[in-house]
C-alpha cells in the first residue's frame, strides 16, 4: 500500500465512525458485508426510516429521506442489501410521498443543530433525493411498490420537464439513469443530462476551481462507472490529481462548508476520506 493509503487508513481509524470503520473494512480488508448493515442498524428508527444524524449535516434524531439515502448507498457499496433493513426504509418513504417523489428533510430539523445550508428548500419534494434513492434501488436489486413509484415519478420528471438547474439533483438524477433498467430510454437522456450538468456554475470541470462544487468524480467516482466515457481522459486525470493533492498532514481529506459542530466535521471528513481512498484506488493511484 502506498504512504497516502496507510495515512487514510489510519485518519479512519482515528476519527471515523464505526460504520465507516466497518464499510472500510469490507472495502479493502475482506470483511463481511453484513457488518456494515449492523453498524447501520443502529441508526434506522422504529418507522423504518433511518436519522440520528447518518447524513452528519444535521443532528437530528427523526427519520429523513436524506439519511435513508445515505443508508443505501452505504448498503449499495458494501454489497449488504439487508432485504428487512431495506423493506421497512420503503415503507418508510411511502408514507412521506408526495405525488411520486420525497424531500430530503422536513421542518422537524429545525429543532436540533444543523449546518446553514440545511433550511426550508429542503422540504420541498423533487429528484433530489428521490432519483437517488430509486437508482439505489435499481443498484441492489431490492424490488418494492416505492420504487415502481420513484421510478414512475423520475421519468416524468426527467422527460415531461426541463431538467433543474440545482446540480444535486441532477447528480441524483444521473444514479437513476446509471441504474434504471430501461436502458435504451436511460441512454438517450443521459447525454443531455450531462451537458445540462456540467453547464452549471456549481460544476466543476477544472480541477483547479476553488469552494464547493461537484466534480466528475462526483458522477464517475469509479473507474467502472457507466459515465466516465462521458468526459475526456484529461478531465478525469485532472481531478484525480487534485485528488491526490487535497490530502491533509493527518491523513485525512477537507471538507468544503461549514457542518454544525467539531463532531459532524470528524464524521464527514471520516467520509470523504474513505470515498476519496475507494476512488483514488479504483483508478490505479493508489497501490
Amino acid at each position: 500500500m502506498t504512504d497516502s493509503f496507510t495515512a487514510g487508513a489510519a485518519f479512519i481509524q482515528r476519527q471515523g465512525r464505526l460504520v465507516d470503520q466497518r464499510l472500510f473494512a469490507t472495502l479493502f480488508e475482506g470483511a463481511p458485508p453484513g457488518g456494515v448493515a449492523d453498524a447501520l442498524r443502529g441508526y434506522q428508527n422504529a418507522d423504518g426510516g433511518f436519522g440520528h444524524g447518518l447524513e452528519p449535516d444535521k443532528r437530528c434524531p427523526a427519520s429523513l429521506p436524506i439519511d435513508v439515502e445515505i443508508a443505501f448507498q452505504t448498503m449499495a457499496a458494501a454489497g449488504a442489501a439487508d432485504a428487512d433493513m431495506l423493506g421497512r426504509a420503503c415503507d418508510f418513504l411511502t408514507g412521506v410521498t408526495v405525488d411520486g417523489a420525497v424531500s430530503l428533510a422536513s421542518p422537524v430539523i429545525e429543532g436540533y443543530p444543523r449546518a446553514d445550508h440545511w433550511t426550508d428548500w429542503t422540504y420541498q419534494p423533487g429528484l433530489n433525493p428521490t432519483a437517488g434513492l430509486a437508482g439505489l434501488l435499481h443498484q441492489m436489486g431490492f424490488d418494492h411498490p416505492w420504487r415502481e413509484t420513484a421510478t414512475e415519478y423520475c421519468w416524468r420528471a426527467l422527460t415531461e420537464q426541463p431538467f433543474p438547474d440545482e446540480v444535486h439533483a441532477l447528480a441524483e438524477a444521473l444514479t437513476f439513469l446509471e441504474f434504471a433498467p430501461d436502458r435504451e430510454r436511460a441512454d438517450q437522456v443521459a447525454p443531455a443530462l450531462i451537458k445540462h450538468t456540467t453547464a452549471q456554475e456549481m460544476f466543476h470541470l477544472d480541477p483547479g476551481a476553488e469552494g464547493y462544487g461537484l466534480s466528475p468524480l462526483y458522477i464517475a467516482p469509479l473507474a467502472d462507472s457507466r459515465w466516465r466515457s462521458l468526459f475526456t481522459a484529461a478531465q478525469i486525470d485532472g481531478h484525480l490529481d487534485r485528488l491526490a493533492a487535497d490530502q491533509q498532514p493527518d491523513g485525512g481529506w477537507p471538507i468544503a462548508w461549514t457542518p454544525p459542530s467539531e463532531a459532524s466535521l470528524l464524521e464527514w471528513r471520516g467520509i470523504v476520506t474513505l470515498k476519496a481512498l475507494r476512488t483514488l484506488t479504483s483508478y490505479g493511484r493508489l497501490g
